[in-house]
């Protein structure tokens, strides 16, 4: 029976690792020698460099994915108060990181989508998936007649992901998050706004 313990270490340390110098560069003897694991044992858990990095995207995404929920699901808050929670969760983030690793799923979606169809089409799934939680949650925001119903919810929850995915990656580089609070100050000022009633 295959050691799930050390599969799992393997697992987050190869996250760990990718996160901050990207797949390509991320070597398997570095993630074995970081876990303490013995070389010949990899291909013990994965059948490929490829089947690792497809374990590495699954648990990261489940796991954000499991955070998106509690966080878009909490009926205690309004639902643009969620968004603004969700986007605070991130300026955290990249400030504990020193704007360092961003996010793992998009910046592996920026370095392997051209390499692979495989990693493509699982990154495509993963960022499905989240979009689902923002959708739902913009539906409740125009039910209540927080926000304009002029732009179907789906178009606005992919808007909101890619840009702020952008925004992220933008911070990266400058090493600041003011990309991020610039993208979510234009977002609620002037897009997820009431609908306007015209007068006379």
């Amino acid at each position: 029976m295959k050691n799930t313990a050390t599969r799992d270490k393997l697992i987050d340390t190869g996250a760990e690792l990718i996160a901050q110098q990207g797949y390509n560069a991320t070597g398997i003897n570095a993630v074995l020698k970081a876990c303490g694991v013995p070389k010949g044992s990899f291909y013990h858990y994965f059948s490929s460099k490829e089947d690792f990095g497809l374990a590495v995207i699954e648990r990261f995404a489940s796991q954000y994915d499991e955070s998106l929920a509690a966080l878009f699901e909490d009926v205690s808050l309004p639902p643009l108060e969620r968004l603004r929670r969700y986007f605070a969760s991130g300026r955290e983030h990249m400030l504990s990181c020193d704007h360092a690793t961003g996010c793992l799923i998009g910046n592996l979606g920026q370095e392997l989508s051209g390499q692979s169809d495989t990693f493509r089409d699982a990154l495509n799934l993963v960022f499905q998936r989240w979009e689902k939680h923002f959708v739902a949650c913009l539906k409740y925001a125009q039910e209540r007649g927080d926000i304009d119903t002029a732009i179907a919810p789906e178009a606005l929850a992919s808007f909101i992901l890619s840009g702020w995915e952008g925004a992220i990656l933008r911070a990266k580089t400058l090493k600041s998050i003011v990309p991020m609070e610039h993208f979510e100050t234009i977002l609620f000022n002037h897009i997820l706004t009431p609908a306007v009633v015209a007068s006379g």
